[in-house]
Formats: structure tokens, sequence, C-alpha cells
């Protein structure tokens, strides 16, 4: 077989991207020399790997910088209606060749890095991940940032810039170890520290009533610095803005409080005030009700709305007087778009500026904060729902329990009008909740002070209509809404995917990356021998090329003609990772009972990160590496079978994994996943779902036919049913033998001989407290993945159903969803206009 080409190789033979003129080759190679001699170098001689990376990026960064300047003068100009999306968390990943894509950049930049005698890939592999989510809820935010700028809405991205992001994830004798991501230890090319926009936060202190209005006074101040991200469209010289708000300590911090004495105590505390923005809390779908992490909610939100304000008041390039006086028009002018509920303080926050600081009356301050307003729920799983005790929010935020108490007076006055009476209801519709601590919902606080509300795939958005809110669906069923979710195929397509791009490129054109609708134009192509062929060419050096990277981080030597059966997602009983787990120990027990049968071979790989408090999650990652340990190692089984867990999984690593899976897993019980996107990134680059009817599957079956998914297990409307009766585990044991011998092995201490009573918790939980059902679904499992092998085996079949899929995963794109909210949420339209280049002179 010839050897593959190296993705630097293929990318010079590649249409998509437009071949590269000489004069910007050249132009690259001088912009780079300047940066590597004048900009990094300077006093040494040598040059090291990380001032090669630092040189390119400064280049690429050169290319944006005039149409990022362009780009926001332009909207001073036109003054469009601006979206603000609020997120805690933004998973961005690496930006250098997400950069290059964007501005069409990747060709010219290749071919001057190799002239200079320097490897592109290699240079790209330099760059940290910017770590700054925990999986599903940052990752989407960093995707909707793509589409906007994309789509050229005028919309800017608000969070925290996290000194600390995700933890990187060690393995060591199979348990996992947390290590700190200093992701900025030698700096981040890509943002710009804007300190003329630094503002002040408040915290604690009390509040006085007067006749002139309400006063806080007293209060602890941190200022918050913000640092920009330029986020550019694709190829339309549109550069948005995600801004990240650092804190730091003003510079009387506690000062006063001392003697001099007490100074170096004092300046040291300042830490206390920068603690704010050190860390990420690593909790997936895990409320964790500490002070600090309502310091940070209250902190991006404060910020934040001062800077919309700004922004509002004074409309004009380079101008900060103020234009507008009037609130009137503010709905029209700025949308806020609630990313969870982390952001939920946006609602009280801009009621307590409206009333006390703008004066504006209380109607019409609720008013402009509910026209304002939208939220969009990302759970189901009652631990993830935020709900902070009454006594902290008092203390930390005076002010606003007294605005959250007042708005929810009278929503359940208005509550009480509608349903006279109705106690029950009163009580299950008040943002506080009464019983030993009294706690504040912030998704009911959500519900009521927004204009609209969605769920993240049409399922999802029932269920919240018709459980998790239903009283306020009762109330204001036209507030409800659903956006399903959308992954960019920029980055999850043409950047991590190149050979696939290129191959649907030959045969559609490039239209689909800006409307990915268009990959229904490959339906007529699906029994196309060519088509066929090259579809699978690609996926073999896509696995050929991942084969080689295990080997060389984790010394594993994988069969790259195997199937690559691959779950990554964060570690969470629901996601049942466990399920899986069982069926890799069924396949073990059926070889070693008759190792002469033909069994398709599988590389089943597992990888995510577990929260470090969350002790199930991380027994879940010690079986599975325990499992590898005993079946990597039996002669009997060869490499018919092989189990690795992929350490600190992240964007970097799905970019390299996604293209490589045959099979994607999305095994989550019915009812509890919201949405997931890994599963459309995976449909998208050719791996087949083995699925529950679960979130966004729902409608991946239905885009594609359910019988192009490998669809098993229980309904929604099933799991209720065995709710109601009462979930016996131990039937399914009693009367499964498979499965009976596999969990008795886990029990037994095969797996961990020197621990035998190792996993003896993990089945204890399987057969008394499962609240997610892995017994339930096993036999429908392991009998789908039995007609996955069968399919397996006719390559030809199964590519043909991998380009079906394809085909039909345009309705997964972020442009789609975002149109969606733009034109249902936020009453604006995408753009085509492009955009005018830096290069071009202003009107």
């Amino acid at each position: 077989m010839a050897k593959p080409l190296t993705d630097g190789e293929r990318r010079k033979q590649i249409s998509v991207r437009g071949l590269a003129g000489l004069g910007d080759v050249a132009e690259v190679r001088k912009s780079f020399n300047r940066h590597l001699h004048f900009t990094l170098v300077k006093d040494r001689n040598v040059a090291t790997r990380r001032d090669y990376y630092l040189a390119l990026a400064h280049t690429v960064r050169d290319h944006l910088v005039g149409r990022w300047i362009r780009t926001q003068q332009h909207y001073y100009e036109r003054d469009p209606k601006r979206i603000y999306y609020l997120s805690l968390e933004f998973y961005m990943g690496r930006t250098l060749q997400n950069t290059m894509v964007n501005l069409g950049l990747q060709n010219a930049c290749d071919e001057a890095i190799y002239q200079l005698g320097l490897d592109l890939e290699e240079l790209e592999e330099i760059e940290e991940d910017a770590g700054l989510g925990n999986g599903g809820l940052g990752r989407l935010a960093a995707c909707f940032l793509d589409s906007m700028a994309t789509l050229g809405l005028a919309a800017y991205g608000y969070g925290i810039r996290y000194e600390f992001g995700i933890f990187n994830q060690k393995i060591v004798n199979g348990w996992q170890v947390e290590e700190a991501d200093d992701w900025l230890r030698y700096g981040n090319p890509w943002e710009k520290a804007r300190p003329e926009y630094m503002l002040p936060v408040h915290f604690y202190g009390r509040v006085e009533h007067s006749p002139e209005g309400v006063r806080w006074l007293d209060t602890q101040v941190v200022l918050a610095m913000p640092y920009d991200t330029p986020v550019p469209g694709y190829k339309n010289d549109t550069v948005n803005t995600m801004r990240l708000w650092s804190a730091k300590a003003p510079n009387d911090f506690k000062l006063h409080d001392f003697n001099v004495g007490g100074y170096i105590e004092a300046v040291l505390d300042r830490n206390l005030a920068e603690n704010i923005s050190r860390v990420l809390y690593p909790n997936d779908n895990f409320f964790e009700g500490k002070e600090l992490r309502l310091k940070q909610e209250y902190f991006v939100v404060a910020a934040t709305l001062q800077d919309i304000i700004r922004r509002f008041k004074s409309s004009k390039f380079g101008c900060r007087d103020p234009v507008r006086t009037s609130f009137e028009t503010f709905p029209d002018k700025v949308a806020i778009q609630l990313n969870d509920t982390h952001p939920a303080l946006a609602i009280p926050e801009l009621m307590r500026i409206l009333v006390d600081v703008e004066k504006v009356d209380w109607d019409k301050a609720w008013e402009i904060t509910r026209k304002t307003c939208a939220y969009t729920n990302h759970t189901v799983l009652p631990e993830a729902l935020e709900r902070w005790p009454v006594s902290m929010f008092e203390k930390l935020l005076p002010r606003h329990l007294e605005i959250v108490y007042a708005i929810n007076q009278r929503h359940l006055d208005h509550v009480a009008t509608l349903f006279p009476g109705d106690v029950g209801r009163l009580r299950r519709m008040s943002v506080i909740e009464e019983g030993d601590c009294k706690r504040i919902n912030m998704a009911h606080l959500c519900v009521i002070g927004s204009h609209a509300v969605n769920g993240v795939a049409r399922i999802h958005s029932e269920i919240v209509k018709q459980s998790v809110f239903k009283d306020f669906y009762e109330l204001e069923p036209e507030k409800f809404q659903n956006k399903t979710n959308g992954i960019t195929p920029r980055r999850w397509l043409l950047l991590c995917n190149p050979g696939l791009a290129d191959t649907i490129v030959e045969r559609i054109g490039e239209g689909f990356l800006t409307d990915l609708s268009q990959l229904k134009k490959l339906l007529q192509l699906v029994s196309d021998e060519a088509l066929i062929r090259d579809v699978a060419q690609v996926k073999q050096e896509n696995k050929a090329k991942f084969s080689t990277f295990l080997e060389k981080e984790y010394g594993v030597k994988v069969n790259p003609s195997s199937m690559f059966d691959v779950h990554v997602k964060r570690i969470h009983e629901y996601k049942r990772q466990l399920l899986n787990c069982l069926h890799v120990v069924t396949l073990y027990n059926r070889i070693k009972k008759d190792p002469a049968q033909a069994f398709v071979p599988r590389t089943v790989m597992i990888g995510g990160k577990a929260a470090p408090g969350y002790h199930m999650a991380k027994m879940i990652i010690k079986l599975v590496t325990s499992i590898g340990d005993v079946v990597n190692h039996d002669p009997v089984v060869g490499d018919r079978l092989k189990v690795i867990f992929l350490e600190n999984y992240r964007v970097s690593l799905a970019e390299k994994v996604i293209p490589a899976a045959d099979l994607s897993q999305q095994i989550s019980t019915a009812g509890t996943e919201a949405s997931g996107t890994g599963n459309m990134k995976f449909m998208l680059n050719g791996a087949l779902t083995i699925g529950t009817m679960d979130g966004a599957n729902v409608e991946m079956a239905e885009e594609a036919g359910a019988e192009n998914l490998f669809i098993f297990g229980l309904r929604v409307e099933d799991v209720e049913a065995l709710d109601r009766k009462g979930y016996n585990a131990r039937e399914y044991y009693d009367c499964l033998p498979e499965l009976r011998q596999a969990v008795d092995q886990i029990s037994s201490g095969f797996f961990s001989p020197r621990e035998p009573d190792c996993f003896k918790g993990v089945i204890d939980m399987l057969l008394n407290h499962d609240r997610f059902k892995v017994f339930a679904d096993y036999e429908a499992y392991v009998e789908c993945q039995a007609r996955v092998d069968q399919l397996y085996r006719n390559p030809k079949e199964w590519t043909k159903k991998v380009i079906r899929n394809i085909a039909c995963s345009g309705k997964f794109s972020s442009d789609r969803t975002i149109t969606e909210y733009a034109r249902d949420i936020w009453g604006v339209e995408p753009s085509a206009l492009q955009t005018p280049p830096p290069s071009l002179p202003r009107d």
C-alpha cells in the first residue's frame, strides 16, 4: 500500500483552499522573518520551535488586525443590533490553524513555512489548547462564535479569562490524576489586553433606602480587566470579538484596613480578589454551590453589562460621550443570550442598573430586561440545576437579593390571579425554594426574566416543556422554543479532515462550507464507485495516521484495519461508559470461549475527563484501564480486541480521533443527554452512530433514516414506564448469562487481581441504585453491536451508509442553529455582505 500523504502534502494538492499566490507566499515569509528576528529572538542567536510558532502566529495575526479594526468601525457606522453571548465557558482549543483556514491563508503559510525548511503541522502542535470549558457547553459557545462571525452578525462573546483552564489529565496506574493547566505560561499571542476598558465590580456591603432611591454602599471592589481575542468569519473579512475578563485588585485593596506594619500582608491579600479569575470549576452537569463560583458568575455579568451599556450609550466610533440617554430602544439594539443559568445574574443586575442607577421605573425596567434577555437550557439532570443558598447570596449581593425577592413577589402575584387557590403551583413556580436551607432557583429566575427559553434538541425541548418547566410552559407557551445545536463545519471538517473535505469539494464544489445543507447533493452519488473508494481511502489514511499517533504517544500498537470504536466525552454515569465496558467484557469472553471463530477486530477507545470530586466517574476510568490491561495482554485475543483509554481528551485530540473513527458511541439513557454535539462531529466525519433515541440522535436518525444508524434500547416513554414500575437491575442480572458473567468477573477482581475488591462499589451501584438503567439496555446494545459487526464485514455497504450519513448531516451546522436564534430570538437577519477589507479605502 502506498504511504499515506501527510496533511501538509495533501494540503498542497487541495483545491478547497485555492492555490496560494506567489506574492502571498513571499509576503508571509518576509513577515515571518521580521517577527522572528525583531520581535522574538532579539538577544538570542538560536531560535526555538516555540519562537517559530510565535513568529507564525504573529504573522497570521497581522492579517487579522486590519480586518478586526475595520469590522468594529463598520458596526459603529451601521449601528446594528448587537448580540451578546454570555457564557462562563468558551472551549476554544487552538487558534492558529482555525485562523489560517478562515482567512484563506493556509496554503500560503504552508508553502512559506515549507520553503523555510520547517513543518507547519509541527508548529501547530506547539500551541496550547485554550481549555476554558468543560465539554459540550463551552465547545458549543466556541462554534457559535465562529458561526456568528461567518454570518456577519455584530456579536460578542463574553466570559472569564481563567488563568488555569480545564485540568490536564494524567493516568497513573490506571487512575486519573489532575494537573493544573498553565496554558498562559508562554503568553498568548491571540489576545490583546485592553486596560483602558477596565471596570469596577462590587461585592458584599449593605443597602441603603432613602427618598432619593436605593444605594449599595461599603462594597469591596474588584477590577475587571478585559482581554480581547479576534474571532474571524470564514472568508468574509468579518472579525468579531471575544472579550474575557480577568480579575485585578485595585491599588488600595485592603491597604486602608491595615496600619503601616501590615503593608506586606495587605499587598499579599490582593490574591483574594484576583482568585476570581484563577481557575475554571471542572464540573460538567453538576452544580457546586461554592462562594467563589457565585463570585465568578456575578463578576462576568457585572463587567459585561457595564460594557454593553457603555456601547449602547455611545455607539459612535472612537467616542465615549453618551449619544443615547433613553433606554426605550435598548431591546432594539441589544440582545443578551444566557448560555445556561451560569450568567443568570444578568437579569437582576440589569434591573439594578436600570432602577437604581438610571432611575427607570420598575415596570418599564422589567419590560426592557425581559425583552433583552433570552435563556438556553442545557440540562434536565436535577443535580446540575443551580440553586444558591439565600444566606450566601445575601452576604455577597445584598441588593440583588432584594431585587430577586421583588421579581418573585410580582411573578407569584401574577400566577395567583390566574390560578387562584393553587398553593402547590405557587410553591413549584417560586424562585425562592423554602426548606431547611432557603435557596434561589436560578433556572426559574431565567425563565421569568427572559422573553425566550429554548432547549437544544427537539426531544430535549419537549421534556423542558412537559416536565422541567411544565408550569411555566402552561403560563407562557409562546416563550418556549427549540434550537437544535450544531457544530462549525470549518473546524470540524475542513480543518480536522482535509482529505474528506477535498473529496467532497471534487464532487459538489465548496459551497457546503458555508451552507452545509448542500451536502444533500451527495445523495445521488451514494452508489458511485469512485466516491465509495475515495471515502473509504480517506478513512483508512486517517486511521493509519491516528495509529501512528497512538504508538508514539501511548506506546500502544493497534491494528489500523480493525474497527475504530470510539466513545469520547466527559465521564459521567448518564453517558454510560459502563455499558460500553460490559460489551467489551462480553466480546472478550466470547473470544476466549471460542478462539477459532471469526471475529471482527475492534479497537475500542474510551476517553474523557472525570470531575475531580466525582468518585464514580474516577472508578469508571480505573475500570476501563483495568479491562484494557487484561484484554491487551491476552495472547488468545491477539489484535482482535484492544481497549485504549485516551488520556487528556481535549479539542486538539478530538480533531485527530474523530476523523479516524468508524463507530461513534452515543449511548446515554434516553431523556438525559440534552443534545450532544460529538454525535454530529462523528456523523460529518464519516463514522456510523450506535446510539439511543436521545438528544440530537433522534434528529440524526430522522435526517439520515433510522436504518442508517444503529439505534437500540429504551425510549423516553419506556424509561418513564420503568420508573413507575420500579427498575430492578437483578432481574436482568438473573436472566442474562453473559451479563451475569461479566458482572461477576468485574466484582470478583478478575480485572483487578491485586485489588480484588476494587470494583465492588461500581457493581453495587449497578445492582442496587443505578439511576441510568445500564442493565435494562444491555441485551439490546449487545445485539445491536452484532449488527455493527455484520455490516463492517461488508466494506462497500458500510461506506455507502457512511456517505448517506455525511450527505444528511447538513442540518447540524451551527450556521443553521445561529440563523434560527437570530431570526426567532434576537430579531436580526444574518448578513451575506462582506465587511470591506482593510486594503480598500473607506467611503
